[in-house]
């Protein structure tokens, strides 16, 4: 159950069609933690992975934010307790996005990159992809936003 719980912690809904994935890359002025995160889709998901060989979605950001010079916590829940929270209307490129996909009050986040989508690591079986915050899914289980730079 431990275990169940745990994988969870990075379940999604279905990733958008990869088509429109590299159809939003092009002409969004990016900061260089996003473009890197764009630049990572396709990379699998891995339980505990903070590497380009796979990541689980706080290894995703840790990974990213890291290679930008920005440290940050290891934890999606660590992640989101030292972030300077924002409201989401003040999103910009790089910021970070959480949300409760299982009993903790947040168990998943992302990496926002503009025109409300971010990247994600999903879950386990699945791809390092970009998500919409107006999907249904995570509009209803998103907690908040938070800011390292």
């Amino acid at each position: 159950m431990v275990c169940a719980v745990m994988l969870a912690g990075c379940a999604s809904a279905p990733a958008l069609p990869p088509r429109a994935d590299a159809l939003h890359i092009q002409g969004i002025r990016q900061g260089p933690v996003a473009s890197l995160a764009a630049s990572l889709v396709g990379v699998p998901y891995r339980y505990g992975g903070s590497t380009p060989r796979g990541f689980d979605c706080s290894g995703l950001v840790y990974y990213t934010y890291r290679k930008n010079g920005i440290r940050v916590p290891r934890s999606t829940h660590a992640q989101y307790r030292k972030a300077r929270h924002i409201p989401r209307r003040e999103l910009k490129p790089g910021d970070l996005v959480f949300f409760r996909t299982g009993r903790h009050k947040v168990s998943h986040v992302g990496i926002y990159t503009g025109h409300d989508r971010f990247v994600h690591a999903p879950s386990r079986g699945k791809e390092v992809s970009f998500a919409s915050l107006d999907d249904d899914y995570w509009r209803r289980h998103f907690v908040g936003a938070g800011r390292y730079f």
